[in-house]
């Protein structure tokens, strides 16, 4: 059903919520997965894969980690680091990768907040025609250390 699931991550402890959740699933379908991180500060966006920084440092320390883990359950796993808008590159990675369904959290703006601000998820059901998966992640979250 699910042949390739994409996660996307933001290095957040909401990023255990998505992973709790999508292990069964994926088990049962025999899923490859694919965790995807968009590096979107300033060097990141600026100087795309080149980018040296701190943030992109521990963003990919971040990857290769959850990707042994997963691995070590038996998962096929893909870890990637794109650089810039974190749904156009989101889109970019369903295409590239074949994806089935995508996997995230959301941060659960109120509808004012999305007008705005915008959301990921929204460009993304807008965007794209396959299946996504939305787990309301805690909006207090703070970014975790690699």
């Amino acid at each position: 059903m699910y042949r390739t699931i994409l996660i996307p991550l933001d290095t957040t402890a909401a990023d255990q919520i998505i992973l709790r959740h999508i292990r069964p699933l994926a088990a049962l379908c025999r899923s490859r997965l694919v965790l995807l991180h968009v590096a979107d500060g300033w060097a990141a966006r600026r100087f795309g894969p080149q980018a040296v920084s701190p943030e992109v440092t521990a963003d990919r320390e971040y990857l290769v980690r959850l990707q042994t883990e997963l691995s070590r359950e038996g998962f096929e796993v893909e870890a990637e680091l794109a650089f810039g808008n974190p749904a156009t590159e989101i889109i970019l990675w369903v295409k590239r990768r074949h994806c089935d369904l995508i996997a995230m959290t959301t941060h659960g703006h109120r509808f004012l907040a999305d007008l705005v601000l915008g959301t990921t998820a929204r460009e993304l059901q807008h965007s794209l025609s396959i299946p996504i998966l939305l787990l309301r992640a805690d909006p207090r979250q703070k970014r975790l250390k690699a």
